[in-house]
């Protein structure tokens, strides 16, 4: 599985971008797909995940109010709908997937096998 991470970009606060992580394979539809996010000095983090049967898993409560995360299988195509943002919210962002994920590893980057390039987003004050 390859995978390409898109839809970066400069917003201001308030602002929205969707994110695109456009995936190669026949099987992508039987993957658990995650973003992950690593600002400068910082490690990596779960943002949020979701399952092959579409259920979503975010990191944090806030989070969950302003990012929404989706899949359509029939473009091996998942989806990070972020509004409000913050500056704080200014990171390179990180698709990756597996197919071997259970619950107690949604979070954990070292369970997902495959991993995009990134796309940055920074959110301006």
């Amino acid at each position: 599985v390859q995978l390409q991470a898109s839809g970066g970009g400069l917003v201001q606060t308030g602002g929205s971008l969707r994110l695109s992580c456009a995936a190669s394979g026949r099987t992508f539809r039987t993957y658990t797909v995650a973003w992950f996010r690593q600002a400068p000095g910082k490690e990596r983090e779960f943002v949020a995940s979701i399952r092959p049967s579409g259920i979503a898993t975010y990191d944090t409560d806030s989070m969950k109010g302003r990012f929404t995360i989706s899949r359509d299988n029939a473009k091996n195509t998942v989806y990070l709908q972020m509004n409000s943002l913050k500056p704080e919210d200014t990171a390179a962002y990180y698709c990756a997937s597996s197919n071997t994920i259970i619950t107690s590893t949604l979070r954990d980057q070292t369970a997902y096998h495959y991993w995009g390039q990134g796309t940055q987003v920074t959110v301006s004050s």
